[in-house]
């Protein structure tokens, strides 16, 4: 019997500072996820690390590790973090709530930026990741490949993904608040990733004097330049470049801020004291948070932008609701599809175990009784196969049921295995109750 579980944080759960601390990039995540098979034998894991959320999806074992102690454990050692640190902002999600949480996550529906595209390739790639590491198996493989198809769906049948706004789109919302015109500014943009792309595609609609864009590597900054009608410049001089904007934009993978305080405040006299807009969409943060205490800078970051996607969502009601509908249609067909994949070795051995008993007890009684022919041996083997089968009708439907009378399936089965003797002893007839030990005997009552 299989578990699914769910530790996690997210956008709603956790601040900036929380989620910086426990978030992985790509080489952190396979590191993680190597580690954890190794301590953890026979366990499955993905772990979804992105801007908004930490996640660590694992299929187990009823019975078997991690715990969820040890799958906190887990995360605060790898990042070298004390549990207290982030312990309050974990949320835990077991079996059909893991389900109902991964196909929301998928579809966009639980992200800042609903009907937002990015996170179902970041699902994607996190269960790509895990394959590729044989960390995934019969709980997992089909948990994600379902979640990702549902993503689809959701995206392509819907209108979630029409019209939406995005982080980029709300900073460059952010920045037309804070300028009049643009015409006589300088947009620095710092990183070539997905983030990077969607705010060039939005600063360069606004037509700014100029708009410079600075990466490590030079041949994406290039490429990146040419498509928006920038410039590229060197990572080398991103102080000089610094100086020169009025806005800038950061979205980098660098473990560490690449612009502090002590290194802009060394630049405000080179600046003229100018005002400048920084947009840090960045997780871990590129800007140091105490940038912002210093005058004329204005600083946001991701946090600071859900404000205004979160007003945007009464504006999408009829295509959020259609996107749930489809969400949770889909959730209820994977769930009664893993309870019954669930539930059917134990129905099997529950009915093999009691009909090899009656058929066991039919052959004493048939071996001490003489002249039966054998349409009457037929006839009583009919017999007691169709007891069998009634006997065993509603605990079997109850089991079927347990999840919808709000038990989980887990919990349903072992009782079922226990009180059937469908585990260790299932093959065992020797530890058989004697019929004399079966039931006790009812006290004779005085004049029977």
């Amino acid at each position: 019997m299989q578990r699914l579980l769910l530790l996690g944080l997210n956008h709603t759960t956790a601040p900036l500072e929380v989620r910086e601390k426990l978030a992985f990039n790509n080489a952190q995540r396979r590191a993680a996820i190597e580690a954890f098979l190794a301590r953890f034998h026979g366990c499955e894991a993905v772990l979804l690390s992105t801007c908004n959320r930490v996640e660590l999806y694992v299929g187990r074992d009823a019975h078997g590790a991690p715990a969820v102690e040890e799958m906190s454990r887990f995360l605060s050692e790898f990042h070298g973090l004390q549990q207290a640190a982030f312990q309050e902002h974990l949320y835990l999600k077991t079996d059909r709530a893991v389900i109902e949480h991964l196909f929301a996550v998928a579809s966009s529906l639980d992200s800042m930026v609903l009907g937002e595209t990015q996170i179902l390739g970041q699902v994607r790639d996190a269960y790509e990741t895990s394959l590729q590491l044989s960390a995934t198996g019969p709980s997992l493989n089909p948990l994600f490949q379902r979640a990702v198809a549902v993503g689809k769906r959701v995206l392509t049948e819907t209108a979630l993904a029409e019209g939406r706004i995005s982080v980029a789109s709300v900073a460059v919302d952010y920045a037309q608040r804070i300028f009049e015109h643009f015409g006589d500014k300088t947009v620095l943009c710092i990183g070539a990733g997905k983030m990077a792309i969607l705010a060039l595609k939005g600063f360069e609609a606004l037509s700014p004097r100029e708009l410079l864009v600075c990466n490590r590597d030079p041949d994406k900054a290039i490429a990146l330049a040419q498509r928006f009608r920038g410039r590229a410049v060197p990572f080398v001089d991103l102080p000089d470049h610094l100086v020169s904007a009025d806005i800038v934009v950061s979205s980098t993978g660098s473990q560490q801020p690449i612009i502090t305080r002590e290194l802009f405040e060394g630049l405000r006299r080179r600046r003229r004291y100018r005002p400048v807009f920084l947009i840090d969409i960045a997780v871990p943060r590129d800007i140091e948070q105490e940038v912002s205490q210093i005058e004329n800078v204005y600083l946001y970051n991701l946090d600071d932008l859900q404000q205004v996607v979160a007003g945007t969502q009464s504006q999408r009601r009829e295509a959020i609701d259609a996107a749930r509908a489809i969400v949770t249609r889909h959730v209820e067909e994977f769930a009664v599809w893993h309870r019954q994949r669930e539930m059917g070795p134990v129905i099997d051995r529950l009915y093999r175990r009691y009909h090899r008993l009656a058929q066991e007890e039919l052959t004493r009684t048939l071996g001490k009784t003489e002249g039966i022919s054998q349409p009457d041996r037929a006839q009583l083997e009919e017999m007691t196969r169709r007891i069998v089968n009634k006997l065993l009708h509603t605990p079997v439907h109850t089991l079927r049921r347990s999840e919808r009378l709000g038990t989980p399936t887990a919990q349903s089965v072992h009782a079922l295995e226990k009180l059937f003797w469908l585990d260790e002893h299932e093959e065992n007839c020797a530890a058989e109750p004697d019929e004399g030990d079966a039931a006790p005997q009812t006290p004779r009552q005085d004049g029977a």
